[in-house]
């Protein structure tokens, strides 16, 4: 593949977005299809629509162990919270892709500019949830 036709490049990012987005839905679509079974039709409507005032994630850890405990036990929200993360970390995963596309090019002014974007967007997902009052 010829990296220095932006069509070659153009089709790399494509695919990026196109699987992160459809593994991304398979992933949800799985954790629902588990929740309905789980709890019911009945029940699993109350938790699709949104009602801040009951939160579905009450008493479960949403932390990183506790994504990957409910992984292992086949928790639905586990699951669904997982789709949601892959929906989340494409178009980063773009982003990466596309300096190591540029990085390959040899430009290295894209390569700046694109690895700043990546650093921005690593820092406030990463870094700013844990800045004291930033979420206050």
């Amino acid at each position: 593949m010829n990296l220095k036709d932006p069509e070659a490049m153009n089709v790399i990012i494509g695919k990026v977005l196109r699987y992160g987005v459809v593994l991304s839905a398979l992933v949800i679509v799985l954790g629902t299809v588990a929740l309905a079974v789980s709890q019911g039709p009945a029940e699993t409507s109350g938790f699709l629509v949104y009602n801040p005032s009951v939160i579905p994630h009450d008493g479960i850890d949403v932390s990183l162990s506790g994504l990957l405990s409910g992984l292992a036990s086949f928790s639905p929200f586990s699951w669904i919270e997982l789709g949601v993360l892959l929906l989340i970390a494409t178009p980063v995963t773009r982003v990466l892709i596309s300096v190591l596309l540029f990085a390959a090019e040899r430009d290295r002014l894209y390569v700046l500019v694109t690895a700043v974007v990546l650093a921005l967007l690593l820092f406030s997902m990463l870094v700013t949830p844990s800045i004291p009052g930033f979420n206050a």
